[in-house]
């Protein structure tokens, strides 16, 4: 086979690596290797080529195998399958594994427009300007072709906040400027400052609800809580907490009524005590934009919805009022603040403060395609937000909802810590397996390819 092999150091290099290669590479095909010591299945390699020449794709990439080295020195082999490309696969870390095999002419002739010289985001710009080209440029082999060595071995949930890492802000920046610039290309980038207006607002019984979904959290859910009731509210503002419980079956229901009975107690007393809601679903389809959804459309939820996860508590007792405060300084659809991560007992965790300083009002709306989540809290303008709902799904349903608003309204940030992301065994993300991760990362490439779609076409719709 008439192809060269070349190695480059990960998903992460600069520019001129790969234009070293381009220069250097005279056979009609290139393998570019991410990590070294691949073991390839019998074949695979001319498997490969053949797909390639069966779609004529710019690149072709596959399932793999992953090894581990186990306590004994032995290998641990385990199935690493990748996911599709799609056009709302944004985000610089999308996993293509470790083997690209690459037409050397269409190779080149990408290397050749790219008119940036970044550190960081060669590889990224590379197979953005590549999906520019075609729907099947990218081509995705759903089989087993080879063994790579996976020298990351830390759990899914301790991954995740890699990208907000204050230690890999630098690569951040320069992703962020490469992903603008391809919008700018493809005519999706909004300009800054162009926003609808708000729907008016009418009349609501409090002016600010939090709102606590939860399912089988009977160790967690009183904390949370609690950690609501505890707010103070400055005259004229109020508030109440609504917790939807979605048919849990260990005893948070039970955690909920008997925190429920206490404030019904305590209002009898003191009747500017906030007022605790319980809804319980019934046994249909909801998850937690479902039980969202039930909540931000019950007629005693607030004029601003504030989120509080049934595993998490607020950072102190003025976060109701610091969102609150965020929302009546300017025409917000959706504010969002900053927290701390810490373990189940409040302790600290690295990497510590989450922030997400990447959102900028010039460029936060079209960052938003690139990155996996817009952080958290999250508060809502409701009537807003009753005009678009959740998606009723279990995940992803929070950044559908912040791409959407995004495009056509402002997101205001709090840069202070205002909540408590805990870790814990039971997080929904603390170890999933690379199936879930898969059917995770695939679902936010969707609501990005239905964004970006509709950027796009423009299709803005005000309410």
């Amino acid at each position: 086979m008439s192809i060269s092999t070349f190695f480059l150091p990960g998903r992460v290099c600069a520019t001129q690596a790969l234009r070293a290669i381009a220069a250097e590479v005279q056979t009609p095909y290139l393998f570019l290797c991410l990590k070294p010591d691949i073991e390839w299945v019998y074949l695979a390699q001319e498997r490969m080529l053949q797909v390639m020449e069966m779609t004529d794709a710019t690149m072709v990439y596959a399932d793999h195998f992953n090894k581990i080295r186990d306590a004994q020195g032995g290998w641990c082999v385990s199935e690493a399958p990748v996911i599709d490309y799609q056009q709302g696969a944004l985000r610089d870390d999308f996993d293509f594994g470790s083997v690209l095999l690459w037409r050397t002419d269409r190779f080149k002739a990408l290397v050749a427009q790219m008119d940036t010289d970044y550190s960081f985001a060669g590889f990224y710009d590379l197979r953005l300007r590549a999906a520019q080209t075609g729907e099947k440029a990218l081509v995705h082999i759903p089989e087993y072709l080879y063994y790579e060595v996976e020298t990351d071995t830390r759990k899914s949930g301790e991954k995740l906040f890699d990208y907000v890492d204050p230690r890999n802000r630098a690569v951040q920046v320069e992703m962020e400027a490469c992903e603008t610039a391809y919008l700018k290309r493809i005519g999706a980038y909004l300009q800054p400052g162009a926003y609808l207006p708000l729907p008016e607002a009418g009349s609501f019984p409090v002016t600010a609800s939090v709102v606590i979904p939860c399912k089988n959290r009977a160790r967690t859910i009183a904390d949370a809580i609690r950690s609501a009731l505890a707010q103070k509210v400055s005259a004229p503002y109020s508030f109440n907490v609504i917790v939807v419980d979605d048919n849990s079956t260990d005893g948070t229901a039970d955690a909920i009524r008997e925190l429920k009975t206490k404030n019904d107690a305590l209002r009898l007393t003191d009747p500017q005590a906030p007022e605790l809601i319980y809804i319980a679903q019934d046994k249909t389809w909801h998850a937690i934009g479902g039980n969202w959804n039930v909540a931000i459309h019950d007629p005693r939820c607030g004029k601003y919805a504030i989120q509080l996860d049934s595993d998490d508590t607020y950072h102190d007792a003025t976060t109701v009022q610091r969102f609150v405060d965020a929302f009546e300084s300017g025409a917000y659809g959706m504010v969002i603040g900053t927290y701390q991560m810490t373990d189940i007992e409040g302790n600290p965790l690295p990497p510590g403060v989450i922030d997400h300083r990447e959102w900028t009002e010039e460029n936060g709306r079209n960052n938003a395609l690139r990155i996996n989540g817009l952080g958290a809290p999250r508060g809502f303008y409701v009537p807003l937000l009753r005009t678009i709902n959740y998606p009723t799904t279990k995940y992803g349903e929070d950044y559908a909802v912040g791409l959407r608003i995004s495009r056509e309204w402002r997101i205001g940030r709090i840069y202070d810590v205002v909540y408590n992301c805990r870790r814990w065994e039971d997080n929904s993300d603390a170890n999933c397996d690379i199936f879930a991760m898969n059917r995770n990362n695939w679902y936010k490439d969707r609501l990005r390819t239905f964004e970006l779609t509709a950027r796009l076409s423009r299709q803005c719709v005000s309410v």
